[in-house]
């Protein structure tokens, strides 16, 4: 069996430190460079739910995507959520290793994974590593369908192919648009908005939308070349990685004749956990049920928040 120290020196060359964004927090961050590992289990969110999971499995190691302490602590103490999975983890002898946006960039990365989830082909990176000179590393991807598509059957293909989740699939656009280039980024992706309209493409789905950014994306495209915007759940355009980080530590190995067991964990961690769908009113004027109507007061000029 494999000491965790020759299973991290594998893993970074998949996804080395350095290629992490300044912020990030990667690494390992439990467990004894001396300890064996003979099984993985790989999940999305550090998370003490993942944790018994990895428990139950007798898992050596955790990998995750995100990380555990991303802006610091200055506690792990038991009486925090956090500190109870640093307890658990060191109790029961698991090692922890994160890849974030060093799996982001990588070559295959997050947004490979997700791609491929979707039965799309890459095309190449949306936001290129520029020190990759073969230009394969990068943040997101530029994709193509192999047939057309409208903007409502892909939101399908989304909502069938990932992961589900309470939030499903959020679609801007009209539901009719032909799609046939895609640009996709795994995890929170409004920040590239600037690299989506200069790819070119008829659809952009990635995750965490916020409202103003996307009302003004929107509208910019309103006028000269319409792009549907598709938002899912943070953690389902992130797991399919997981899938795929587990495979390459698979070939890993049987490279070296390790043996290792790995797992992905289908335990759902999104934070979401149910979605009550909005209902059409008669009327812009009624008033929905539960509310509390009030009689327009013409003494109150103080306006109303925007």
């Amino acid at each position: 069996m494999p000491r965790l120290s020759e299973v991290i020196t594998a893993l970074e060359t998949l996804w080395p430190a350095e290629r992490a964004e300044s912020w990030d927090a990667v690494g390992t961050v439990t467990g004894d460079p001396d300890q064996e590992v003979t099984r993985v289990l790989f999940a999305v969110d550090p998370v003490l739910e993942i944790v018994d999971e990895a428990v139950k499995l007798n898992a050596d190691l955790l990998i995750t995507h995100h990380p555990l302490y991303l802006r610091g602590t200055t506690t792990v103490a038991a009486s925090t959520a956090k500190g109870r999975v640093v307890h658990r983890l060191i109790k029961d002898d698991i090692a922890l290793h994160v890849a974030h946006t060093n799996a982001d960039t990588a070559d295959p990365g997050v947004s490979d994974a997700l791609a491929g989830a979707l039965d799309l082909r890459v095309v190449r990176p949306l936001v290129p590593d520029t020190s990759d000179p073969e230009g394969r590393r990068g943040l997101g991807r530029v994709c193509e369908l192999d047939h057309p598509l409208t903007v409502r059957e892909f939101a399908a293909r989304a909502a069938e192919r990932l992961p589900a989740t309470a939030q499903g699939i959020r679609v801007a656009g009209d539901p009719e648009a032909l799609v046939r280039r895609v640009a996709v980024s795994g995890g929170s992706g409004d920040s590239l908005f600037a690299y989506v309209r200069a790819a070119e493409v008829d659809a952009y789905l990635t995750a965490d939308l916020r409202h103003h950014p996307a009302s003004e994306f929107a509208a910019d495209h309103a006028a000269h070349r319409p792009l549907a915007l598709l938002d899912a759940a943070h953690w389902a355009t992130e797991w399919p990685w997981c899938e795929l980080a587990a495979a390459q530590l698979d070939e890993i190995s049987d490279r070296h004749g390790w043996g290792l067991r790995v797992h992905v964990s289908a335990t759902v961690t999104d934070p979401w956990t149910a979605h009550a769908a909005s209902f059409v009113h008669p009327s812009p004027t009624t008033t929905p049920p539960g509310s509390a109507s009030r009689a327009p007061s013409h003494s109150d000029t103080s306006g109303a928040p925007n």
